[in-house]
């Protein structure tokens, strides 16, 4: 991070909500290098209990509890924020009991979909002086450039069924219905909802007698990197390896790549190619188009 922008954080104020997964872990992290120390909001239904023993400042709510987290954020002082973390789609709209404030948003939204309820959340901190900003402000090395990141590049067949399937997954992603495509000989065999990449990428090998996958994981057009920013781990490079899946296509700079180097090193050990694309090109928007035309 340059030392103009490490200045301008301040290191005072700030707070996390984390969901599950590693991503909590990494920003407290990358947040202490820069001397900030952060009250940690931790989601009961997602984070870890791990968490317990690398925040200072720890408090359990339930996702329905909104109320409570804002409350907890004023006693702690935080005037800024990160979401980091997964929250499971489904949980998020049938698992959670709302309190009278969350009930009242979740009341008011013109859509159910994630983008609407997160960011009516968003506004909700705001107007209580809480400023969410960018999840990847601590994480910024962890965000890949656009080119081949693996030894071996996509060979011209897993090529091909990138730029098809980015055109796919772009649609989808603008929708706001998923992030992630599986495709086989520019044939999209499995598209992601509400399951996650992992098992969208597991049922795409049920139904692929075995023909090699290329995963193609996107941003959303118009991506807020305050929260759900495309994330791939070694969970992800796993379940590709299990499935046949050989190469995965991403998007550059807006895709975190958690435990880089060793999820780099499993991709090379499995002979998977990944490659970054620059968000938006022409080249698999014509694709894409094209394949969503076909009856």
């Amino acid at each position: 991070m340059p030392e103009t922008e490490q200045n301008s954080l301040g290191s005072s104020g700030w707070g996390l909500i984390a969901g599950n997964g590693r991503f909590p872990f990494l920003v407290l992290e990358g947040a202490r290098s820069q001397g900030i120390e952060m009250a940690v909001i931790a989601l009961k239904e997602e984070a870890a209990p791990e968490l317990e023993t690398v925040a200072n400042r720890l408090h359990w709510v339930s996702l329905g509890e909104l109320s409570k987290a804002i409350d907890l954020m004023h006693k702690e002082g935080v005037k800024r924020a990160v979401m980091a973390g997964q929250v499971k789609h489904n949980k998020i709209f049938s698992a959670i009991r709302p309190d009278w404030r969350l009930a009242k948003l979740l009341f008011s939204l013109p859509r159910k979909n994630t983008d609407s309820l997160i960011g009516a959340v968003a506004k909700v901190f705001e107007d209580e002086g809480i400023q969410l900003v960018d999840s990847t402000l601590f994480l910024k090395p962890l965000l890949p450039t656009a080119g081949v990141l693996t030894l071996r590049a996509p060979s011209e067949q897993e090529m091909s069924d990138m730029e098809y399937g980015l055109g796919i997954a772009r649609h989808i992603a603008a929708k706001d219905i998923g992030q992630t495509v599986v495709v086989a000989d520019r044939a999209c065999v499995a598209a992601e909802a509400m399951e996650g990449t992992d098992e969208t990428i597991a049922r795409a090998a049920r139904f692929a007698n075995g023909k090699p996958l290329v995963v193609v994981k996107v941003s959303k057009p118009k991506q807020d990197m305050r929260f759900d920013v495309p994330v791939v781990g070694l969970p992800t490079v796993e379940s590709m390896r299990q499935a046949g899946a050989t190469a995965l296509a991403i998007d550059a700079e807006r895709t975190l790549l958690f435990d880089r180097e060793r999820l780099i090193a499993a991709a090379d050990a499995a002979g998977i190619a990944i490659q970054a694309f620059d968000p938006m090109s022409a080249t698999e928007l014509k694709s894409g188009e094209a394949g969503m035309s076909k009856g």
